[in-house]
């Protein structure tokens, strides 16, 4: 066990670390090649962070260990607001800008679809297909808005104007050399622990490896609300569960097929979307998420785990 544990902490650290190395080096390359920097922010930048939940996912399928790769992003998508919105407005007022009102429907309209298909059984090739048209249609509406904003490189994180070519050579290879053996580590410590403990490769996914791999919004967010910018990370939480939904789960599918588990289709499932649900009000109102809220949420959240513990996933 403790063996175990040392593998998904040592695979949640390289996760953690070689994501960062994938999207500085991206984000610098992309620029050096002349890709402006909105085009950047929407597409390299947003995959690069969700590449170690892609990397997880994948790898779990191939080790036939499909309820792992499910609870993975699920687990991730509640813990994204639960936690990751609910420690921050204990520091500072979330405010939740009304402008990303067009994300948060697409986030529900992601949200339903993948219940719609799941409910169908599993996740396979024509499921997995569907999740990836409609992200291909994200993306063009993404690519078609973002055509009338303007992002400067100033905000986007890792761009060094002044990073040389070799360094950017040598950090796009540590991350892709990172990505599969982190994945592969905490994968196989997870599954380990999981025949342990006694419970699914579901349960693990919807815990340990959720909240390791949303630990990047986590820290991000929290360091937004020491700043007193605490609306800073609602876009990117908003695209990481459209973006874990349809294309990493879309991906996933089309190496191997996904039993959705019933305890999934009775509990996990309806959290995520009545945790996204939470957000709406505050959404269209304007009105910040204070500290109250903030405790209800990591309350929820706390809720949540004892049950799916207490059940076994």
């Amino acid at each position: 066990m403790v063996i175990d544990l040392l593998l998904v902490a040592a695979g949640l650290a390289l996760l953690l670390v070689a994501g960062d190395f994938l999207v500085r080096g991206a984000v610098n390359l992309a620029l050096r090649l002349g890709i402006p920097a909105m085009m950047v922010g929407m597409t390299v930048v947003a995959f690069g962070t969700s590449a170690p939940e892609l990397l997880v996912s994948v790898q779990a399928v191939l080790a036939g260990a499909g309820g792992l790769a499910l609870g993975n992003v699920v687990g991730s998508n509640i813990a994204n607001i639960l936690l990751v919105m609910g420690a921050p407005a204990l520091i500072a007022p979330v405010l939740l800008e009304r402008e990303s009102k067009r994300d948060f429907v697409i986030m529900i309209a992601a949200t339903l679809l993948f219940i719609a298909l799941a409910f169908t059984g599993t996740i396979g090739l024509w499921q997995a297909l569907v999740l990836l048209a409609a992200f291909a249609l994200f993306m063009g509406d993404s690519i078609i808005r973002g055509r009338r904003e303007r992002v400067a490189l100033d905000d986007l994180e890792g761009a060094d104007p002044n990073l040389q070519g070799p360094k950017i050579a040598g950090l796009l290879a540590l991350g892709l050399i990172g990505l599969p053996l982190g994945a592969q580590l905490l994968v196989t410590g997870a599954v380990d622990i999981a025949e342990a403990l006694g419970v699914s490769d579901v349960v693990i996914g919807l815990t340990i490896v959720a909240i390791g791999t949303s630990l990047p919004e986590l820290a991000t967010t929290l360091m937004a609300a020491l700043r007193r910018e605490g609306g800073v990370a609602l876009g990117n939480i908003l695209g990481s569960n459209i973006f874990n939904l349809l294309l990493i789960l879309g991906v996933a599918g089309l190496f191997g097929q996904m039993s959705v588990p019933a305890g999934m289709l009775r509990l996990d499932l309806w959290v995520m979307l009545a945790a996204a649900l939470i957000l709406a009000p505050f959404i269209w109102t304007g009105r910040p998420l204070g500290r109250v809220l903030g405790l209800a949420l990591l309350f929820a959240y706390a809720t949540y785990l004892v049950v799916l513990f207490n059940t076994g996933g």
